[in-house]
């Protein structure tokens, strides 16, 4: 590799890493509790899965024209050659060192395409559809990063990414729905629980609604639970990482339990942070996101 090259990937690399800084996110990325040869290529996945999202929900763009960027996000992941924007330099360099499957990246435009064109989900099948395009992708990809991907740590791996998904969704309800037009909880699970748009809309924290919200609640920290035995399973830094993205999501569960306006999103402060890697440090690391 020249010379040139290797600097123009090393400034690529930099640029995923300064995306990554620049969002805050209750879940650690590339942090430093990661292997130094890990946080590289975690910054490039991050940036490529953080610049689609940004299409899909940012800024003033048209349809047509957020389509089109997705379109071209599509096309550079297999661009070879130059001139190429200095993501798509650190992700191809990501790709090679680490033989990583381009399936899951498409997987992840698709889902920004799904936002684009669907703003409801009749049920919760279809949501965790979407979830296994939108979230599962990442978990998959560090598992072939690391080269965890067994079957059974993909399995797990899912679980726990979908229910990130779906602890976020709960976060953003407000957000998704005055921003985006979108609502991600099932339409038919609305109407069981007699919640409305409407209740949506004029942000109404409802008996309704805080009893539909608290069922979403439960079924995230149960799949949640069901996956976290992958932070057991896998050893050194990014197993810790694992284990303290678990319990961080675990301490989220518990803020939206507690607190009074569905509307609003918890934030994890220094505490919070503090008590997680204590407890990720201990083994037979426990959780309990159904506290009420």
């Amino acid at each position: 590799m020249c010379v040139e090259s290797a600097a123009a990937i090393d400034r690529g690399y930099r640029w995923c890493r300064a995306l990554a800084r620049s969002h805050y996110e209750n879940f650690p990325v590339a942090s430093w509790l990661l292997p130094r040869r890990l946080r590289d290529p975690v910054a490039a996945i991050y940036a490529f899965a953080r610049s689609a999202d940004d299409i899909a929900d940012e800024g003033n763009l048209s349809k047509p024209q957020r389509l089109e960027r997705l379109a071209v996000m599509e096309t550079m992941l297999q661009a070879t050659g130059a001139p190429r924007p200095p993501l798509y330099l650190a992700l191809a360099d990501a790709i090679e060192r680490h033989q990583l499957a381009l399936a899951p990246f498409h997987d992840l435009l698709s889902a920004c395409r799904r936002d684009l064109e669907t703003t409801r989900y009749a049920n919760f099948g279809e949501l965790m559809d979407y979830c296994r395009c939108s979230a599962n992708p990442v978990g998959r990809l560090l598992l072939q990063l690391t080269g965890n991907a067994s079957a059974r740590n993909i399995a797990l791996s899912d679980a726990v990414c979908s229910a990130l998904q779906l602890i976020n969704f709960l976060q953003d309800i407000d957000h998704d729905y005055h921003h985006n037009g979108r609502i991600y909880l099932p339409q038919d699970e609305m109407r069981r629980f007699g919640v409305t748009e409407r209740d949506i809309a004029e942000s109404r924290n409802s008996p309704q609604l805080s009893r539909l919200f608290h069922f979403q609640l439960q079924r995230a920290a149960q799949l949640l639970r069901s996956g976290s035995p992958l932070g057991r399973r896998l050893g050194g830094r990014f197993g810790f990482e694992l284990r303290i993205v678990i319990l961080s999501a675990a301490r989220v569960i518990e803020k939206l339990h507690k607190q009074q306006d569905i509307f609003s999103a918890p934030r994890l402060h220094g505490f919070d942070r503090i008590r997680i890697m204590v407890a990720a440090c201990r083994p037979g690391m426990r959780h309990s996101p159904d506290r009420r």
